[in-house]
């Protein structure tokens, strides 16, 4: 009988602490997904001046409603939305409060139940706010919700900083729902939890009698509790409650181990009765700036692998989903990066939430784009940020505003909300011992920073950016070397993550990134992977390993370096094997592995540099490649290496399968013909270029070749002849540099192609074009480095292998088909280009061969910068390539690896052999 009194008592007492916890009831959706429809009126544009239903949460301009506005639009749209829904009181709200929350509308927005305005007009647009409408309800029955939102704010201040350079919308386009909380209640929290196990919480209660009690426990996530039950006597003079406890050896937060745990917080009265509870989560941390030293968390030093990150999606603006949130924390994850800046606003509280759980560090920022909040609506705005955000673990910056957008007598305020008093950035300056310089040079990281007594902790805010195909990867990893070496040096965020592309309902759903001015992302507006996500992912990987080739010489051994903060080696996995890749001929592109293996183990701590033996078996020379993946301690892909073993000239190259018949040449006036295998080839004797190939069945339209690339020559003689069966044709070129052609046709071979070329200066690209109708082509396949396009300066992350690709008229950041058909590509074995009239294959004897496909033609009017100079010809074989520049600087000024080919007039030669 005792026993079941007290498990009585027991139920009680969890019923009565669960019945205290506060409800939450869903006005609208909850995303772009989950939406619910109000009645909607809009005041001016499209679909304008009619009641209507728009759902909730939405930006009305997505759905056909009011005009579009890109931030640096002159003229701004002015429209106003009328909202209204109907919702029910519940008995159950007896007694109790009852508010209604707005996660963000934009931007100037009145709410008024049943016919009162529930507060103050609120204006900002990004931020949470709520009204206390208890005494609006109706006791029983239903309750009308009217809502006004203004595009546009009465506050000119409010425009000045949210109208920045990106898009603008209308709406309420977070969720909508109330909050039910009993008579006495906790208002908010606000947690401070060290890494030494220091806990503080400071407790903000109302309507408190006198005499209660609060008490606290901390529990993991499964619900075990930690520690002992921490209490304290309620006061009621004072505006919150602190709560203190030790924990011993906690599990810390950082973003490789980002552990949570939940603090579980009662009101009391005096006889133990729970009048509230509130659950928040929360991690053991402690980030601090060291002075002319660098960022530091729970003592270890920390690098900032950063993005920024708008919240958008092309069908809904700012309205997101749980799968948008997840789609972006996992890319960002992947490409190895471990922090986030929320430009230019907070973001859903959900993405902050993933950021805790999965470990991503965040600059969590105040809308100010080059322009402030005035004091008085700053003031409110920076504690609707901060009181919103306080607890995540994995917020360790507030960002007071951007480039110049900073009202600095609100610098002090965050501290009023936040007791762990998180350091105060200003990107793009100088300021609380941070330098967060935006689109630094070259010269500026590698040599000016380093001279600088006072450079500060040094991480720009956003730098490499990321317009079309420039900048991200491109560039990056001359910066990045050159970040490292500087004694403060904490790391930086790349502009941006996603090409902020909008798809326009009123222009029959095209894509719209407002020209040049939103289309900067490594992933699309879908998230479709670019080029640079894998250049990031290498660079970037924790694991670095920066073994270039293998050659016969290799002992299996890898130099490697530990990039983690607080992992050793030992904890993570790798494997290797080795493969074979099939023929060009083949219509299989997957490497057939023959053997796989796991490396010796290696303990290496955090900052350490040590050797990883991959002990190969005795025959890993007869293998076409190495391929090594490393794996975090979560099983998780960091990166795979790969490396080709078999030299280009030793791959066999198809034999043509025709009876032996002689090899003939024949001319006319204008054309020199050889007749090998079946094949003729044409040759103009006032060129010496190949005009055509034919074949029994079709005519092949390659063309114009071989021509120095980027270079005016003149033929200087051109002839040809019959050597050991074999016909040969020669051409000498002279200008303004030289060349030496000489083709080689035998029975039962590919046709081999010979040059040698001399030239002088500093040069984009340099090597051999073709001309083929690229409306002609296709698709094309490949052995060597792919699947995407490279630039001189963005080389790292791709993969040896075979690749395949259909013809694409893919353009960065304006047509996203991916990856890209036209371009250069890197390290070509063989390339095989299929089109319409016949396939052929060339092979290359060269292991660094680059192969251009064609050039993009881009839309939009762009800046030079980013359309670096490209081969005229069609097809080209190049030893050297151009570099790509950034929207903001020349490809000069990002580094070594980003200056022009210099060459001293020494002889360059390749063999092509080509199978039609």
């Amino acid at each position: 009988m005792k026993l079941f009194c007290q498990l009585c008592l027991c139920f009680l007492t969890s019923v009565s602490a669960f019945s205290q916890q506060t409800k939450k009831k869903y006005l609208s959706g909850t995303g772009k997904d989950h939406t619910v429809l109000w009645d909607f009126y809009c005041t001016e544009g499209r679909k304008s001046g009619q009641w209507t239903k728009l759902p909730v949460p939405s930006q009305w301009e997505t759905h056909g409603f009011g005009n579009y506005n890109y931030g640096h639009d002159k003229v701004k749209y002015k429209e106003q939305g009328q909202y209204r829904t109907t919702f029910a009181t519940e008995p159950a709200w007896k007694g109790k409060h009852v508010f209604i929350v707005f996660e963000g509308s934009m931007t100037d927005t009145r709410v008024l139940v049943n016919g009162k305005q529930a507060g103050d007009i609120h204006q900002g647009g990004f931020y949470r706010f709520k009204y206390d409408i208890t005494d609006l309800l109706k006791p029983n029955g239903q309750n009308l919700l009217e809502v006004t939102v203004d595009k546009q704010s009465a506050n000119k201040s409010v425009n000045k900083a949210e109208n920045g350079d990106f898009w603008i919308f209308g709406g309420i386009f977070r969720p909508v729902y109330l909050e039910i909380m009993p008579e006495t209640y906790i208002d908010r929290l606000a947690v401070n939890a060290a890494a030494d196990g220091a806990f503080e919480i400071d407790v903000y209660t109302r309507n408190i009698k006198g005499g209660e009690i609060i008490d606290g426990r901390i529990q993991k996530l499964n619900g075990q509790t930690v520690g002992k039950v921490f209490r304290t006597s309620v006061q009621m003079a004072e505006e919150f409650q602190k709560l203190s406890a030790k924990f011993a050896d906690p599990l810390k937060w950082s973003a490789e181990s980002p552990n949570l745990y939940q603090a579980v917080i009662n009101v009391k009265d005096k006889n133990g009765t729970v009048l509230h509870q509130v659950k928040q989560k929360f991690g053991f941390r402690t980030i601090e700036v060291r002075k002319n030293d660098g960022l530091y968390l729970n003592g270890a030093r920390i690098i900032l692998k950063g993005v920024n990150r708008h919240s958008f999606w092309p069908e809904s603006g700012r309205t997101l989903s749980r799968n948008v949130h997840m789609l972006d924390v996992n890319a960002i994850k992947d490409m190895n990066m471990n922090a986030v800046r929320m430009s230019h606003y907070p973001p859903d509280q959900e993405f902050l939430d993933m950021c805790d759980s999965v470990g991503l560090y965040v600059l969590d920022e105040l809308t100010g784009w080059q322009a402030s909040y005035d004091t008085i609506v700053g003031r409110k705005l920076v504690k609707e940020l901060v009181v919103r955000d306080v607890n995540h673990p994995s917020v360790l910056f507030w960002d007071n505003g951007n480039e110049g957008g900073f009202n600095r007598g609100l610098d002090n305020d965050y501290r009023l909300y936040d007791p762990q008093n998180r350091t105060v950035l200003h990107p793009w300056e100088k300021f609380n011992n941070t330098n967060t310089r935006h689109y630094p040079d070259y010269n500026y990281v590698a040599n000016i920073l380093p001279k600088d007594p006072d450079g500060g902790v040094f991480f720009p805010t956003e730098f490499m950016h990321g317009l079309y195909d420039g900048g991200a990867g491109a560039g990056l990893e001359d910066f990045w070397n050159a970040m490292l070496k500087y004694k403060a040096n904490a790391g930086g965020f790349i502009w941006v993550l996603g090409d902020e592309a909008l798809i326009r309902t009123d222009k029959n759903n095209a894509y719209d990134a407002d020209g040049n001015h939103a289309p900067d992302g490594i992933v699309g507006p879908h998230r479709e992977k670019e080029a640079s996500y894998y250049t990031i992912k290498e660079i970037w990987s924790p694991i670095y390993i920066n073994q270039q080739s293998i050659n016969t010489s290799f002992d299996g051994k890898v130099a490697v370096e530990n990039r983690y903060s607080f992992v050793n080696l030992n904890a993570c996995t790798f494997k290797w094997k080795l493969v074979k890749f099939p023929g060009a001929a083949s219509k299989n592109t997957s490497a057939i592995t023959t053997i796989t293996g796991k490396p010796l183990p290696l303990s290496l701590a955090p900052g350490k540099k040590g050797t990883l033996n991959l002990k190969l078996p005795a025959n890993w020379i007869n293998n076409d490649a190495l391929y090594l993946t490393a794996y975090d301690v979560h099983k998780k892909e960091v990166f795979t290496w790969s490396w080709p073993i078999t030299a280009p000239a030793k791959i066999i190259k198809a034999s043509t399968p025709w009876v032996k018949m002689p090899v003939i040449g024949s001319e006319n006036a204008e054309e020199v013909i050889i007749n090998a295998n079946l094949i003729k080839y044409h040759f103009n004797k006032s060129t010496g270029y190949l005009t055509k190939v034919v074949k029994p069945n079709v005519t092949v339209s390659l063309s114009g070749g071989p021509a120095l690339a980027g270079v005016k020559t003149h033929l200087k003689s051109f002839r040809y002849k019959q050597e050991d069966g074999s016909q040969i044709v020669e051409a000498d070129y002279d200008g303004d540099a030289d060349l030496q052609v000489r083709w080689t046709f035998a029975w039962g071979k590919p046709v081999q192609l010979q040059y040698t070329y001399k030239q002088n200066g500093d040069v984009d690209f340099h090597g051999i074009s073709f001309n083929y109708p690229e409306g002609k082509v296709t698709g094309v396949k490949w052995l060597g480095r792919g699947p995407y396009k490279v630039w001189k300066n963005r080389l790292r992350g791709q993969q040896f292998g075979v690749w395949y690709k259909n013809y694409n008229n893919g353009i960065t950041g304006e047509k996203w088909e991916y990856p890209e058909f036209k371009g250069y590509h890197q390290e070509v074995n063989w390339i095989t280009i299929e089109n319409k009239e016949a396939p052929f294959t060339v092979y290359s004897g060269d292991k660094n061969i680059f192969v251009q496909l064609y050039k993009q033609d881009r839309a939009n009017a762009t800046l030079d910068r980013v359309e670096p100079p490209m081969p005229t010809g069609d097809i080209s074989f190049l030893q050297g390539i151009s570099a790509i520049g950034t929207k903001f600087q020349e490809a000069k000024d990002l580094g070594p690896q980003s200056q022009k080919n210099k060459l001293t007039g020494e002889a360059i030669s390749g063999t092509l052999w080509f199978q039609f």
